[in-house]
C-alpha cells in the first residue's frame, strides 16, 4: 500500500508541473489523499469492490441527507443513470428535450429508441421554454426531458401543468443542479425522476458517477433491479437490466467530498461575484442571470458575446484567452440539434431554435472552481475587458 501511494504523489507532481500554467474551465475539487486511503485500506481487506457495499450504502444514505430527498440510487455515470431512468419510465415514442446541452441528454434517448423532439429554450434562463412545449406535442409524445441548465432550475411548475394535461413523464436531467433549491425546496424533487452526474467537472464528484432519484420505494426497488442485470434475487430477472452499479472505490471517494462540498460552493460564488461585479457591466457581455429564490451552486459561469457590441466575436475572444493558456469553454456548441446524428431531424431546423441558435454563437463559459485563485480570476477579466477597451480607444 505504501508503495502505491507514493506512485499516486509522483505521479500527481508530474500532473502539477505540466498543468501548473493552464487555467481549465473547471478543476476537480478532490479529498487530501491521506484521508482515502483508510477507507481504500478497509477496501481492500474486505475484498467488497461493488454490488451495493457498505460505502455504496452509506454513500446513498448520506446523499438523501443532504440533498433533502427520499430515495436516491447510484450509478457508474450520469449517462447510465438517465439511460436508465427512461428504461424505468418505460418511456417510448418522442420526447420533448432541449437542443442546448451536453449530447449525452439526447444520445440517452437514442440508446431507448425514442426519438428526440427540440424545444426551444428560454432567452434568460436558457432552459426548456415551457410556451413552446405544446406545440410540439403529438400522439406519440411520452415524456419530458429538460435540463437544468447551468443549475439554474426549470419552470418546474409550468412544465408540471403541461404534463398533467397531456398526460406525460417528465424527467429531468439535473446533471448541473446539485444541491440546488428553489424557494428552498430541493429542485431534485420535481418531475417523476431526476437524475444526477457526480463527473469530474461537476459540484460533487465521484471521479466518474451519477444517481437517479426518485420519490417512492417501489420505484428505487425498480431502478436497483434494471442497474444490477434485471436481478430480483439470485434466481429471479425481472426485466433485461444493464450492469450500471456505482463501485465502492466511487462511493468511498463520494463520502469525503461531501464533507467539503459547502464550503466549495462558497468559495466558488465568490468567483462568481468576481466576474459578475467585473464583466456584467461592460456593453457587449450578458452574464448568466440569478434566479430568484433559488440557492445556486455556482457549477458553472457562462457569459455571452454580441459581436457588434463588444468588438470581437465569441470565437475570437475563446482563442485569444487560450493564447493566454486559459482553457474556457463554449458550453454548449454547438447544439446538439446540429450534430450528425440528429440534425436531419425535422425539429433540428434552426428556424426552430431561433433563440438556442443565437445562443450557442455566443456562449463561453469562463474557468470557475473552488481553488482558482483571485489572481487568475482577474487575470481572465483583465484580458477580456482589454478585448473591449481596444474597441473603445
Amino acid at each position: 500500500m505504501t508503495l502505491i501511494i507514493e506512485k499516486i504523489s509522483e505521479l500527481m507532481s508530474k500532473i502539477n508541473i505540466n498543468i501548473k500554467d493552464k487555467i481549465f474551465v473547471n478543476q476537480p475539487t478532490l479529498p487530501e489523499l491521506e484521508e482515502f486511503i483508510p477507507l481504500l485500506e478497509e477496501i481492500w481487506e474486505s475484498k467488497n469492490l461493488t454490488n451495493m457495499g457498505k460505502f455504496h450504502q452509506e454513500l446513498e444514505k448520506k446523499l438523501c441527507e443532504f440533498l433533502d430527498v427520499k430515495y436516491i440510487s447510484l450509478f457508474a455515470n450520469g449517462t447510465l443513470a438517465l439511460i436508465a431512468a427512461l428504461q424505468v419510465m418505460r418511456i417510448s415514442g418522442e420526447v420533448i428535450t432541449t437542443p442546448y446541452s451536453f449530447v449525452a441528454t439526447t444520445h440517452a434517448l437514442k440508446w431507448n429508441g425514442i426519438s428526440p423532439v427540440f424545444c426551444d429554450i428560454e432567452p434568460n434562463t436558457y432552459n426548456l421554454d415551457p410556451s413552446k412545449i405544446e406545440n410540439l406535442i403529438t400522439p406519440k409524445t411520452t415524456a419530458i426531458v429538460p435540463v437544468h441548465i447551468y443549475g439554474n432550475p426549470c419552470d418546474v411548475n409550468k412544465i408540471e401543468e403541461i404534463a398533467d394535461i397531456y398526460g406525460l413523464k417528465v424527467i429531468y436531467d439535473s446533471a448541473h443542479a446539485f444541491g440546488v433549491k428553489l424557494k428552498n425546496e430541493s429542485i431534485l424533487n420535481f418531475g417523476d425522476l431526476s437524475v444526477l452526474s457526480f463527473h469530474a467537472t461537476k459540484i460533487f464528484n465521484t471521479f466518474e458517477g451519477g444517481a437517479i432519484i426518485c420519490h417512492d420505494e417501489k420505484t428505487k426497488k425498480r431502478i436497483d433491479y434494471l442497474k444490477n442485470f434485471g436481478f430480483a434475487n439470485e434466481t429471479t430477472v425481472i426485466a433485461p437490466g444493464i450492469n450500471a452499479k456505482m463501485n465502492e472505490m466511487q462511493a468511498a471517494i463520494g463520502l469525503l467530498q461531501l464533507k467539503n462540498v459547502e464550503t466549495n460552493i462558497q468559495k466558488r460564488k465568490k468567483i462568481a461575484e468576481l466576474y459578475r461585479n467585473n464583466l456584467c457591466n461592460q456593453n457587449g457581455i450578458t452574464c448568466i442571470h440569478e434566479i430568484d429564490e433559488v440557492n445556486h451552486n455556482y457549477g458553472y459561469f457562462p457569459i455571452f458575446i454580441d459581436k457588434d457590441k463588444f468588438g470581437i466575436s465569441r470565437d475570437e475572444l475563446y482563442y485569444k484567452l487560450r493564447d493566454n493558456n486559459i482553457f474556457a469553454r463554449r458550453y454548449f456548441y454547438p447544439l446538439i440539434s446540429q450534430f450528425q446524428p440528429y440534425k436531419g431531424l425535422e425539429s433540428a431546423n434552426s428556424e426552430n431554435l431561433p433563440i438556442a441558435t443565437k445562443v450557442t454563437e455566443q456562449v463561453i463559459s469562463l474557468p470557475i472552481y473552488a481553488d482558482l485563485k483571485n489572481k487568475d480570476a482577474e487575470r481572465i477579466v483583465e484580458i477580456i475587458s482589454s478585448c473591449r477597451m481596444r474597441l473603445v480607444g
